[in-house]
């Protein structure tokens, strides 16, 4: 999402401007064009040329020094920014643009943007809650500018409380929230992630390898696509995405009683998680101890989700998913159609980067008409862009 896209990361006095130079380093990795502007109080705490190692490219500071020789530097960065992204914003800086003032080339680029603005605030907690602040930062949301809200915890004041800068990794998700298209906006979609666990006694159960990390990911990207997301999420050690309503789940009955519950009113149902096909016919209520050589448990089927949500469905949109290690397109093309399904993402788990808990995927989207998109490698983020592009295109098929 940010690939190519130029981005002014402004920044302002305070003691996280050290965070401000992780952000710089992931703003790139994503394949952002990144300029920085430091004010003169920033350039305290860390030196230009940190930002400028990291960066490639020397770092703004002064309002009077010309950018190129027929360029005014504060024009040039407002017309040249995709996003504008101030981390952090002291409540000075905010301040000074809540009231139009331009007094430096951080705050005159900012006047002079018609980009969008992530401010990205850090400051005492007394100072954040001051009544002077707030109105100023109200006054900002409803100007259209995107504020974040601090993180809580132990500042460098000594004080305890709201104000910290938000980690660097939850403002590049917010800077990709801000630049996605917002074609889901108004849309409700479920998504399901990551296995399920069922018990065989009270300390030992059958699962599966996956993470979860292609649901979160799917998760993510549909709410900074405007989309109301819940996501149904087996046992992972992922964080829930900013935004999302996450429901932790363990069994498949569990996953099964969540995803009924909110189905009648969600247009979208992803279903990515790799929920168990058989559960214990009895789970003993102890801890079951070695004895005999050999032992054997009896299992019995799960209901099968996927299936009844397609009996069920009623104008939802329905996407499965299809782990295989062998027949991909037979096996994927009849759960399709059994399944009831309007789109399924098929992958083949042994090959090497498409397995469970890594980073990446090769996916092919299989339609009922019979069509078959086949994807290289790629992030599960991307993954998860692309087949959300080819959502939002059913959904417009819809109306």
């Amino acid at each position: 999402m940010l690939q190519g896209k130029t981005i002014v990361l402004g920044v302002s006095g305070g003691i996280a401007v050290y965070k401000a130079v992780e952000l710089l380093r992931l703003l790139t990795k994503a394949g952002a064009d990144v300029h920085v502007v430091m004010t003169k109080n920033a350039q305290e705490f860390v030196t230009p040329l940190t930002f400028q190692t990291l960066s490639g490219k020397p770092v703004h500071t002064d309002l009077f020094n010309l950018y190129q020789e027929q360029e005014i530097g504060h024009i040039s960065l407002a017309d040249r920014a995709d996003l504008f992204i101030l981390a952090p914003a002291t409540a000075n800086l905010i301040g000074k643009i809540a009231q139009g003032l331009a007094d430096d080339l951080l705050t005159t680029s900012v006047m002079a943007t018609t980009a969008p603005v992530l401010i990205a605030p850090a400051m005492n907690t007394n100072m954040y809650e001051n009544p002077i602040y707030q109105r100023n930062e109200k006054y900002l949301a409803e100007l259209g500018y995107h504020i974040m809200t601090p993180a809580s915890g132990a500042l460098a004041c000594g004080w305890e409380g709201k104000g910290k800068l938000p980690a660097p990794e939850a403002i590049l998700t917010e800077a990709q929230a801000v630049l996605s298209p917002k074609d889901l906006t108004g849309r409700s979609i479920l998504v399901t992630a990551g296995p399920t666990r069922e018990e065989i006694d009270p300390v030992r159960y059958v699962s599966n390898y996956s993470s979860g990390k292609m649901g979160f990911a799917i998760a993510e990207v549909a709410r900074q696509r405007g989309a109301e997301v819940t996501l149904v999420a087996g046992p992972t050690n992922l964080e829930a995405p900013a935004g999302v309503c996450c429901v932790r789940v363990g069994s498949a009955a569990q996953m099964r009683e969540a995803v009924l519950a909110g189905y009648e009113d969600t247009d979208v149902v992803i279903k990515a998680a790799a929920v168990a096909d058989y559960r214990l016919a009895e789970r003993a209520d102890q801890k079951i101890k070695k004895s005999a050589e050999t032992m054997i448990l009896e299992l019995e089927k799960n209901p099968d989700i996927l299936a009844e949500l397609g009996r069920l469905k009623e104008g939802q949109l329905l996407v499965g998913f299809a782990a295989e290690t062998e027949n991909l397109l037979a096996h994927a093309q009849d759960k399709l159609q059994r399944k009831n399904l309007d789109m399924i993402v098929a992958n083949d788990v042994t090959r090497p980067g498409a397995g469970f808990d890594v980073d990446t995927n090769i996916v092919r989207f299989l339609y009922p008409d019979g069509r078959i998109e086949e994807l290289a490698e790629m992030s599960k983020h991307q993954v998860a862009r692309h087949l959300l592009d080819r959502v939002a295109g059913l959904l417009v098929d819809r109306t």
